[in-house]
């Protein structure tokens, strides 16, 4: 089978096309036939070498993909070759074949192409374990979504406005902002000439957010913390903006505030078998319903992983950017 090889970490042309043997499904597990692949900061970061417990080299990225079923392994009733799916891999999904856990596979909502679904996993799962299971976020509560254009920001503001949430997002440019507002937040801010704690003070009548959905990290804390309402909630699910800051758990205490750090690809099996169920139960009617939908910015052949990963670092892109195979 194809697929895209990392031998080494650096810039994107270190990404290379090879012929691999086909994985095949050990128990529990099926092997997934690939339509599309989703890219995710995580890829990025995986090949410049700073992602954490990242794989030991070398190694086939993709952490989500949609496809059809193709071999099924032992104690596998669910699932049927031929079945249409998405589904959290543990890496390897920059490929023609992927093996992955049983337990990690959804079907596809009606009305969702085979790319579109390409673009669900990773965001569904991360938006389901931060901001329902983790936080409790509640109908009437307000939401600050960081990075609302992205795949992630943007299926958050769907899922958090669909269940009755007031959602604020910021983003960096004008046609990014309309597209969160497009998407259902009540107000976007510009994080380039905005501060968006002043913004949501504001907009609540000093109240605040009662859940702040971040992927920025240490840039952007002490400000998340001003934002944040009395019983706050913080969910960090990314370091895009560095891993160190100074600050006053003062703060903290006067707001009577919780702060989570998570990742959804370091958890164990069994906790994303989990998380994948919580999906299916709460936001895969919302996704058949077209209340919420993928946002897909762009599309690549397998074989241009390397463009595809230049083009993500612009970070010009707007919802998910998706290798075919």
């Amino acid at each position: 089978m194809r697929a895209i090889l990392l031998r080494r970490t650096g810039a994107p042309d270190v990404l290379e096309l090879v012929e691999r043997e086909r994985p095949r499904a050990g128990r529990g597990e099926v092997v997934v036939k690939i339509a599309a692949v989703a890219l995710n900061y995580a890829d990025l970061m995986q090949r410049k070498g700073i992602y954490g417990k990242a794989s030991a080299l070398p190694t086939v990225l993709g952490i989500e993909c949609s496809g059809v079923i193709d071999e099924v392994g032992e104690d596998v009733e669910k699932w049927a070759r031929g079945d249409q799916v998405c589904t959290l891999t543990p890496g390897g999904a920059y490929a023609e074949l992927v093996a992955v856990c049983a337990d990690q596979v959804m079907p596809i909502p009606a009305g969702v192409s085979l790319l579109e679904a390409a673009g669900l996993p990773e965001a569904a799962c991360t938006v389901w374990s931060n901001l329902l299971d983790i936080c409790r976020l509640s109908e009437g509560e307000t939401l600050l979504v960081h990075g609302g254009a992205g795949g992630i920001g943007s299926f958050a503001i769907q899922v958090a406005s669909a269940r009755g949430a007031r959602v604020f997002a910021t983003a960096g440019s004008k046609a990014k902002m309309r597209l969160c507002e497009k998407l259902g937040a009540a107000r976007a801010v510009s994080y380039r000439e905005e501060d968006f704690a002043a913004v949501v003070k504001n907009e609540t009548a000093g109240v605040g957010a009662n859940v702040i959905l971040d992927n920025m990290g240490a840039d952007y804390f002490t400000r998340n913390v001003q934002a944040l309402a009395a019983d706050g909630r913080l969910a960090i699910i990314g370091l895009q903006g560095g891993k160190n800051v100074s600050f006053s758990l003062g703060d903290l205490f006067a707001r009577r505030a919780s702060v989570f750090t998570t990742s959804l690809r370091d958890r164990p099996a069994g906790e994303k078998a989990r998380i994948v169920r919580g999906v299916l139960n709460d936001i895969w009617p919302l996704v058949a319903a077209r209340h919420v939908r993928p946002v897909i910015d762009s599309t690549f052949a397998l074989k241009e992983a390397a463009l595809a990963h230049e083009y993500m670092e612009t970070g010009s892109h707007a919802g998910k950017i998706v290798l075919t195979v």
